[in-house]
């Protein structure tokens, strides 16, 4: 569980920091609060209720200077968050336990995928069809996942660690063996993996074995949601409501994706038309407690059990306090929910 540590120092430091957003409000108007939002990877459709929400004025409308910067593979975006450079990430559910383990003064205040995009991608005429089909094949799965849905599955499923190998963000070693099936995101890989070989390859979304994980969370210190709570607040319903509006795609989405592109050339129209798709056709976004409570919804019982869903396959150590790793408070208020 080496890699999922952190620097205590660093984040209990950062508690105790002052905060570096003073706000200035006059009778007449309010001035602009600036905010600094840290995404996990480039610029993608994957991230496009913010861009829209940027674009769109969204953001300003409430009152908020929202910068967003974009992750890569060399950015470690949780030392960010600790060091105080930015003030939300871009998380998951297993970073909001790791502050609990590690007592850090961070949780999540809002989980904008209600099923993990993560998939495990086979080959076309192979007998691909189900987890059952897992057995006996090479699994080519990253340090990550190893130590998150991994011990999961190969209980769930009676797999072993023997069948795996490095996964390198290459689809190579994909391509040469038809017996390898490989991670990736529904929203990207399979799409680039079927513009090599002709068509789409099979491919299991991780979330149907019943792995709970909230993704595309948004984390924060403690500190700056009590302290600023109205503009938390005001940030994620902004949020929120560029979710709905992307998801519904369009020319009102134009200017969102033309930032994306900007930022990371590698995204194409094409690339990002797929993503918006299979976002929708899957329910990354809107399923589960979305539909009633709207974008962004979070449960106590399904943080609850995937807690021990995980403790079950000793990812995450028994006797955490479960409550501390996220709040209520600013979702749940049907902003976003579907018509």
């Amino acid at each position: 569980m080496t890699a999922w540590r952190l620097d205590r120092r660093a984040a209990l430091g950062l508690a105790a920091a002052p905060l570096l957003w003073p706000l200035a409000r006059s009778a007449r108007a309010q001035t602009l609060e600036k905010l600094v939002f840290q995404t996990d990877w480039r610029a993608q459709a994957e991230h496009g209720g913010y861009y829209q929400a940027l674009a769109a004025g969204l953001y300003r409308k409430a009152g908020i200077d929202c910068e967003i910067r974009q992750g890569g593979p060399s950015l470690n975006i949780s030392q960010l968050l600790l060091m105080g450079r930015v003030d939300m990430t871009m998380s998951n559910s297993f970073e909001a336990f790791t502050y609990v383990r590690e007592d850090a003064p961070f949780f999540t205040i809002a989980a904008i995928f209600q099923k993990d995009p993560q998939v495990l991608i086979g080959h076309p005429d192979t007998g691909f069809n189900g987890f059952a089909d897992l057995k006996g094949r090479t699994l080519l799965i990253g340090s990550g996942g190893r130590v998150t849905y991994w011990p999961y599955l190969r209980k769930k499923y009676g797999l072993s660690d023997d069948q795996l190998r490095p996964y390198t963000f290459n689809m190579a070693p994909y391509l040469a063996d038809r017996n390898v099936v490989q991670q990736g995101f529904i929203s990207s890989e399979p799409y680039s993996i079927s513009q090599a070989i002709g068509r789409m390859p099979p491919y299991l979304l991780i979330a149907d074995a019943g792995f709970s994980a909230y993704q595309t969370t948004i984390a924060i210190s403690r500190r700056l949601a009590a302290e600023k709570r109205d503009l938390i607040q005001r940030f994620v319903n902004a949020t929120l409501e560029g979710w709905a509006q992307y998801l519904k795609g369009g020319p009102a989405i134009e200017a969102a994706n033309a930032l994306i592109k900007k930022v990371n050339p590698e995204q194409t129209d094409d690339r990002i038309q797929y993503a918006i798709k299979v976002m929708n056709e899957r329910g990354i976004v809107l399923s589960g407690d979305a539909l009633q409570a709207g974008v962004g919804a979070m449960a106590d019982a399904r943080w609850r059990g995937f807690y021990q869903s995980m403790v079950d396959v000793d990812v995450l150590p028994r006797g955490l306090d479960v409550g501390r790793a996220y709040t209520l408070d600013f979702v749940n208020k049907g902003v976003g929910k579907p018509a």
